[in-house]
């Protein structure tokens, strides 16, 4: 679909045929032909309406009527999410719950209304400028970003308020043009249709973005003006892997359309072949691939697709849906299902890493932190509960007794944490043998790499350890002080920075140095585009999502492992993001 705009061109770009074409960001991959349907913000909808006083407890009703009703939509909607799903939207459905019943939100639209005397709609943008403001002034970036959260909210507001439900129903084939798209909307406007997103903001590195991939649902984000070029009802086709969208196509696109649906058919074909088959390279080397799992849905896939073992097991998705703690017997039941699924396998349960995006309702994570992503989470919240997580280890040891367990601590800095949390361990494996229950003898432990403090001083705790794996999504924007989800400096966050590289090889070789198995659990372990570099550095051990195996797999059987690490020293030399998108694109011909 060429005719991309020249830099510094007014001129809109055509396709060979003369459609236009808008260009963004393909945060989510797949291609998608469908009618438009344009969202405004609500906000921008609202003029200024006042009303006679003997209204105000009318209006007043009406208002309330709406707040409830845009509550019971968060939770119809919450009780339909299932799996992987239930971690990943359901805090977004929770955090959007929990705005709905701020007394500051709803205490001032009722003075509001009162005073003006506004209409509820009014008094609903009028509140949602003040509040604007108050989110605008902040220094936090993470805390601005919340008032994406709260237009969302207000929006449902607004839309109950007019008397029509959420631009959700009758969606079938449309593709959906908004500003901005919210995490919790995304199964909902699946499930009625909607086959793409293109919005006019957002970040490919955001929530949304990564719960679009989980859903195959096409995403592209950040076009220019795309309000303003789209009309509802025009018919587009999107390409979510390179980020354009066409307007009105005319046959010669409908046709490039068609032939690139048949080539990911395809694809998919072809990559359905490589459930049975070894990943392993041309130069006969085995590479582990496991999978990343939170719910027993992704046990499944991953023992269907042939992967060695879970290598991510997340427990957080126990505490994040509740008002109350899960206890030891739920959290044992869940573990030892995790463990028979992958039918003596070895499983990785990673300990609670609650904190910063992932706060629960329980009261387990504070809700003051001045800068939560730098605060108490991961292991310092374990250590800080030292009962909430006495009950976890416990229930992580008595599912040892029926598969190949490992335990996985998130967020460590110090080798007095691991120390601390092998000595709990220990305790409680002591208690529990002496009540009568059987555990594994051995459960290897080890830690996750996601502090470059840790990844520095790696020698000074890896003898206390088994084995490694490094969380990317964490490490990169801590190294690079770039928050992954912040627009602004989305484009500072990125993998493909020397300092991330050279890092990632210090810790797989100091790995090496002590016959320490180092795994990959963040997202680039899951893109196959990064996996001749990661082979190149020494990486044996994926751990990805399970959408992407079969893709990693195909990837590693078409690379050869001797030629990759004879070509490292070059990658290592490289001095910026391009010198390192070129060593990737020349590894892919010199293994082609």
């Amino acid at each position: 679909m060429g005719g991309q705009p020249r830099p510094g061109s007014s001129a809109p770009a055509r396709t060979a045929s003369g459609a236009m074409l808008l260009s963004g960001h393909g945060a989510s991959r797949g291609n998608a032909l469908g009618r438009a349907r344009v969202r405004l913000p609500h906000a921008l909808e609202v003029a200024e309406q006042r009303i006679p006083p003997a209204k105000i407890e009318a209006e007043l009703e009406r208002l309330h009527v709406a707040v409830e009703a845009a509550r019971g939509e968060m939770h119809d909607l919450r009780q339909r999410l299932h799996g992987a799903l239930n971690q990943e939207a359901g805090e977004f459905l929770d955090l959007h719950a929990l705005l709905l019943d701020d007394p500051e939100l709803l205490f001032g639209l009722d003075e509001l209304i009162r005073s003006g005397p506004y209409s509820a709609g009014y008094a609903l943008r009028v509140q949602r400028d003040r509040l604007a403001k108050v989110f605008d002034g902040m220094d936090d970036a993470y805390l601005k970003s919340r008032m994406d959260d709260l237009d969302h909210v207000i929006g449902r507001i607004h839309a109950f308020l007019q008397k029509r439900p959420p631009d959700v129903k009758g969606m079938a084939g449309e593709i959906l043009i908004c500003d901005n798209i919210a995490p919790s909307e995304l199964a909902q406007l699946q499930a009625h249709g909607v086959v793409g997103i293109v919005t006019a903001g957002g970040s490919a590195l955001s929530h949304s973005a990564i719960l679009a991939r989980s859903l195959h649902l096409p995403l592209i984000v950040n076009v220019p003006n795309v309000l303003q070029k789209v009309a509802d009802g025009d018919v587009l086709i999107m390409d979510g892997s390179d980020g354009t969208v066409t307007i009105n196509p005319q046959a010669p696109d409908l046709r490039d359309y068609r032939v690139r649906l048949r080539e990911h058919a395809r694809e998919q074909r072809e990559l359905g072949r490589l459930r049975t088959k070894p990943s392993r390279t041309r130069d006969n080397v085995d590479i582990a691939l496991l999978a990343n799992a939170e719910s027993s849905e992704d046990v499944t896939q991953a023992h269907a697709l042939g992967a060695h073992g879970l290598g991510l097991y997340r427990t957080e998705f126990l505490f994040l849906q509740r008002n109350e703690l899960p206890d030891e017997q739920e959290q044992f039941e869940t573990y030892r299902d995790a463990a028979l699924g992958m039918s003596g396998r070895p499983v990785t349960i990673r300990t609670l890493d609650l904190g910063a995006d992932k706060a629960d309702r329980t009261g387990l994570t504070l809700s003051n932190e001045e800068n939560p992503a730098l605060g108490l989470r991961g292991v310092r919240l374990s250590l800080a509960r030292p009962k909430v997580a006495d009950t976890q280890l416990r229930a992580i040891l008595r599912a040892s007794a029926y598969g190949k367990l490992r335990i996985l601590i998130p967020m460590v800095s110090t080798r007095e944490e691991i120390l601390a949390v092998r000595r709990r361990l220990a305790k409680q494996a002591e208690l529990l043998r002496a009540e009568g229950h059987e555990v594994a003898e051995h459960i290897p432990f080890g830690a996750m790499i996601e502090v470059p403090a840790a990844a520095i001083a790696l020698e000074s705790f890896i003898d206390l350890v088994d084995f490694l794996s490094i969380g990317t999504n964490d490490l990169v924007q801590y190294l690079l002080a770039a928050d992954r989800n912040n627009e602004a400096v989305g484009e500072l966050y990125s993998p493909l920075h020397p300092a991330v590289v050279r890092l990632l090889a210090h810790i797989l070789r100091t790995g090496q140095a002590y016959n320490i198995p180092v795994a990959v659990c963040g997202e680039i372990a899951g893109d196959p585009l990064m996996t001749r570099l990661l082979l190149a550095l020494g990486l044996t051990e994926f751990s990805l999502h399970p959408g992407t195996l079969l893709e990693v797999r195909r990837a590693v059987r078409d690379s050869d492992l001797s030629v990759l690490q004879a070509m490292a020293p070059k990658l290592l030399q490289a001095r910026d993001r391009r010198g390192i998108e070129r060593w990737i694109e020349k590894a892919s011909l010199a293994t082609a």
